[in-house]
């Protein structure tokens, strides 16, 4: 029973308390915006109550009668995270503003997340030390989502108004590419069919789906019962809505408290008619057919689906194909109804099949099951890598440049897995829970990949693969402090012109990174300061008392030095770098997730409701702690409570509102995770065992081959989600990507290798090369220097990709390695 709001309290109490509500919820939505953020772009409630009696006497619907007219309300949490431009600390609260309050520069970006599962993932993508990852980890409502996603999981049964030509570059590409040999086939059955005698019927309907699969577009296939007119029921039909504005009524289970309720007139749906009894199956042509020409007609299409889904962008192919064989196909040929649609009507329509563009560009977004399409796609990459590496030693079937390549590929998609599987556990657990995981498993593909090329290049007794170990670490951190942060602010800056980001943050980054780099080369320097100076190819040139000698390929080598040197001074040095680095990791944690957490100023908050990443300036704004957690509830009033307890993370918003379903479940993601790796070992074992050809016979550097292939391929899933942060306007984690597993290289991968050395020695000393001493050691200055004014733009981006690729020419035309 409906109950007006105005029975029971006052009308001069309630204005108070709804401005009063208002006042309390500002610092969730621009003060500008005259609408609550909850108010834009949210449908018209179809919730129809006593309180209008122009309705004569309609009743409120129930909750649950009320969910079926789409009217249920989804509680929603947002994450917002507040920047300093200047590099100052941004903390205020709403009484003390001057000095404690926002600088002029800080801005605010606001992420909308649906539960307390997607809010505590945002929190960890702030968390230094965490992955960063993009996807969710839950499952989204399809109405939640936009009209482009929606359409990308449609089943090709409703019949939508659409403006524009059916005649597209795509449609035209589907005629020459799947159209017309499928076509073709039905055209060779058609006269078997008809010589059956029995099976006639069929041989007119494989005719009919000839000339419809030329071209099926802007055509619709219904099912007829019986009669000579399509049965095509309209669905979802336009909805004529009115509201009061001055009416502030609304059921707590349909509508928010401060919203007025909506009058919804719906155009009724005719009911469907009762389906009558069919003689389908009792039919002898029908066996003919199921004899004859279906089982022909099956291969063809599951061919046309496998190879119209891989590409992705032609997955409405596939979908199409996929309905004619298991629907359109088993239906009697005499139901088999197909018309050209007209565009000429207000309402969708529900048909058997209809399809309207064989390509989509947004199919990039498409998952199953969480599981993005590329990743599900390149899958079975990953198992036929993995056949046919270890049965085809003698490369009968595949030379070993192409296993490389295969196996090299089949990285990716494992790579993707480790990181959602780590994403998926650390947004179901704690603080604790969430590091050791990301610790454990953040630079396993790495970390596996090195250790297998030191095991083969140990048992075949050539320090070469050492070299391309170095380089690959070299390439990954060049890769993530130049590439990634570059082609993140290059993309990011061509669509937001200019982009903000927390400089404090982003200054501990650089920090780290400084004590890392100086670090990881101090054997280096210690070897050129005390070890020999050897050349190649020294020549007299007589008559020069000047110049006595004229050398070649000269180079600091500590092989040939004092034989205590290394044991008595290098591996120590070592072995000191090795405790010190991860120590100094440790102390960035404690720094920015403990002592010092407001630098990232972490809030959840109400957001905008398309889900982007926006950002406000601050001076308008009322900031209210550093770390705050808000859920919108059932009647839209942002609530802010403080969550100082980082173990907590976002985890305490909508725990008793909503309940999330995640794609993977702790255990599914952990064994995920366990599987994946073990693949992935295999995956490098192969890579090791068919780079030796290369390393050999390729006239390319094997430097440029360890810095670009070896190091940035792993790391492609990383730079998709660096540039969709960068996309959505948070070129702050798009640029976290980067010095995330730049840091990590250095502070853990590096002492891992050393570690391992210790326990199985493989000859592994930390001694680099000149070129990548010079490279990194700039590559840092150099972003640093970037990083220092918490804002960037294209140009900013496009100099550290230009820097990135002068460094790659370097490597392309040096000279290969002595060991090589």
């Amino acid at each position: 029973m409906s109950l007006r709001k105005s029975s029971f309290v006052p009308e001069d109490l309630e204005k108070p308390r709804t401005r009063s509500v208002l006042e309390s919820t500002e610092n969730c939505f621009d003060p500008e915006n005259h609408h609550p953020p909850w108010l834009q772009g949210r449908p018209e409630r179809l919730c129809i109550g006593a309180q209008h009696p122009e309705l004569n006497g309609v009743a409120t619907p129930s909750p649950d009668a009320c969910s079926q007219h789409f009217c249920h309300f989804t509680p929603k949490c947002f994450l917002t995270v507040h920047r300093g431009a200047n590099g100052t600390s941004v903390r205020s609260t709403p009484s003390h503003f001057g000095e404690d309050g926002w600088h002029e520069g800080t801005t605010k970006t606001t992420i909308r997340v649906e539960n307390e599962v997607e809010a505590q993932r945002e929190a960890n993508n702030y968390r230094f030390g965490f992955r960063k990852w993009k996807g969710n980890v839950t499952e989204r409502p399809i109405e939640d989502r936009s009209d482009i996603v929606k359409e990308l999981y449609t089943d090709l049964s409703l019949v939508r108004p659409r403006e524009g030509s059916a005649i597209t570059v795509g449609n035209i590409a589907y005629v020459f590419l799947f159209g017309w040999w499928i076509s073709l086939f039905y055209i060779l059955i058609c006269p078997l069919m008809f010589l059956t005698i029995l099976g006639a019927p069929y041989g007119k309907l494989c005719l009919k789906m000839a000339l419809y699969l030329l071209w099926p577009f802007r055509k619709a296939i219904e099912k007829v019962s019986d009669a000579d007119k399509p049965n095509m029921k309209p669905t979802n039909c336009e909805r004529i809505s009115s509201q009061k504005d001055d009416d502030l009524v609304g059921d707590g289970d349909c509508a928010p408290l401060l919203v007025s309720s909506p009058i919804l007139t719906e155009i009724p749906v005719p009911l469907l008619p009762q389906k009558r009894s069919s003689d389908y199956w009792c039919r002898v042509s029908t066996y003919v057919w199921l004899l004859l020409g279906y089982p022909v007609l099956v291969v063809v299409h599951f061919l046309a689906c496998v190879l119209s889904w891989l590409p992705v962008f032609s997955i409405p192919v596939a979908k199409m194909n996929f309905r004619i064989l298991t629907t359109v196909l088993l239906m009697a040929p005499e139901e088999v109804h197909i018309k050209k649609q007209e565009m000429n009507f207000l309402c969708e329509i529900r048909v058997t099949l209809y399809c309207c563009q064989a390509f989509n560009m947004y199919y990039y977004k498409y998952t199953i099951q969480g599981i993005n399409i590329f990743a599900l796609n390149l899958l079975p990459l990953v198992f036929m890598t993995l056949v046919l590496g270890y049965t085809d030693h003698d490369h009968i079937y595949l030379n070993s440049e192409t296993m490389f390549a295969i196996a090299i590929t089949s990285i990716i998609p494992l790579s993707y897995y480790i990181g959602m599987g780590i994403a998926s556990i650390s947004a179901q657990s704690n603080f604790a829970v969430g590091a050791v995981v990301n610790a454990t498993f953040g630079s396993i593909t790495e970390i596996t990949f090195y250790i297998t090329a030191l095991l083969r290049g140990h048992h075949a007794g050539t320090k070469c693969y050492e070299e391309i170990v170095k380089a690959a670490l070299t390439g990954t951190l060049l890769g993530c402090i130049l590439f990634i942060p570059g082609i993140c602010m290059t993309i990011g800056g061509i669509k937001h012109s200019e982009q903000r980001f927390n400089s404090r943050s982003a200054g501990v980054s650089s920090a780290l990174l400084f004590i890392s780099v100086g670090g990881v080369f101090a054997p280096t320097l210690f070897s050129k300061t005390f070890g020999n100076l050897v050349c190649e190819s020294c020549s007299n040139i007589p008559g020069n008392a000047s110049v006595l000698f004229t050398c070649k390929d000269c180079h600091y080598d500590t092989s040939q030095a004092d034989p205590h040197l290394i044991l008595t001074h290098i591996e120590p040095l070592v072995y000191t770098i090795s405790v010190l680095l991860p120590a100094s990791y440790l102390i960035g944690l404690i720094f920015t997730l403990k002592t010092h957490s407001h630098i990232y100023d972490i809030h959840i908050s109400e957001g905008h409701p398309h889900g982007q990443y926006v950002q406000e300036t601050a001076s308008s704004h009322k900031p209210t702690g550093e770390v705050v957690n808000g859920c919108l509830q059932p009647t839209g009033v942002c609530i802010n409570a403080s969550i100082n307890d980082t173990t907590h993370g976002a985890a305490g918003c909508l725990s008793s509102a909503s309940h999330a379903v995640v794609h993977w479940s702790r255990w599914k993601a952990l064994a995920v995770l366990i599987v994946a790796t073990a693949l992935m070992a295999c995956c490098a074992d192969l890579c090791t065992e068919n780079i030796e050809p290369i390393l050999s016979h390729s006239s390319i550097s094997q430097y440029f081959i360890g810095v670009t292939v070896l190091a940035m391929v792993p790391e492609l899933p990383e730079i998709v989600n660096g540039i969709q942060f960068a996309l959505q306007n948070n070129i702050s984690l798009s640029l976290e990507v980067g010095s995330c597993i730049a840091v990590q290289v250095t502070m853990i991968q590096i002492p891992l290798l050393i570690l391992f050395n210790v326990f199985y020695d493989v000859g592994f000393i930390l001694v680099f090369s000149d070129i990548h001493l010079w490279a990194s050691i700039f590559s840092v200055i150099l972003v640093n220097y970037i990083f220092m004014d918490g804002k960037c733009d294209y140009f900013q981006g496009t100099a550290l990709v230009v820097v990135y690729l002068i460094l790659l020419a370097l490597y392309f035309f040096a000279p290969s390695p002595r060991s090589c």
